[in-house]
């Protein structure tokens, strides 16, 4: 492949790239509006469930971005529409642990799993290799957004 062909298509790629994003944030945004939460809620909630142990409010707060106020308040608002619990931590009890309520989030996946039936009919004319090769990509792109927003978070703001 010639570099302007290359060229061309990490263009096609970064326009494609950008719809791709938008259209998630909205597609966030709807669902988080069908379940009455606040999308930023949805999100943190998501993480809930894919780590393996209960979260503390600094880590919440480490993974999502937020201040610690802004992310006690989102455990609150999680707390209050119960979707999580807040318990001690038996080894430390200083310390107070975020637990999804899994009857709670039983209703976020049933959305989920009604709209992903849909969305897996996309990957369905792609074969193992590439399914692979995606995976990877999300993995690594997982991996250095989160490096980038480290970055971010270290620059200063613009005037």
């Amino acid at each position: 492949m010639t570099d302007p062909d290359r060229a061309r298509l990490y263009e096609e790629l970064a326009t494609e790239s950008r719809r791709y994003h938008a259209a998630f944030v909205l597609f966030n945004q709807a669902v988080a509006d069908h379940l009455g939460l606040h999308p930023t809620d949805v999100q943190a909630l998501s993480l809930l469930t894919v780590e393996p142990e209960p979260l503390t409010v600094r880590q919440i707060a480490d993974l999502t971005g937020l201040t610690t106020g802004s992310a006690t308040r989102l455990v609150d608002r999680l707390e209050r529409a119960g979707y999580a619990t807040r318990t001690p931590d038996a080894r430390d009890r200083r310390r107070v642990l975020v637990t999804p309520v899994p009857e709670r989030v039983a209703r976020v996946t049933a959305v989920w799993d009604e709209l992903g039936r849909t969305w897996e009919t996309l990957l369905d004319d792609h074969s193992e290799d590439e399914l692979r090769a995606i995976t990877r990509h999300m993995r690594r792109a997982n991996e250095l957004s989160r490096t980038q927003i480290e970055r971010l978070r270290s620059l200063p703001k613009p005037d």
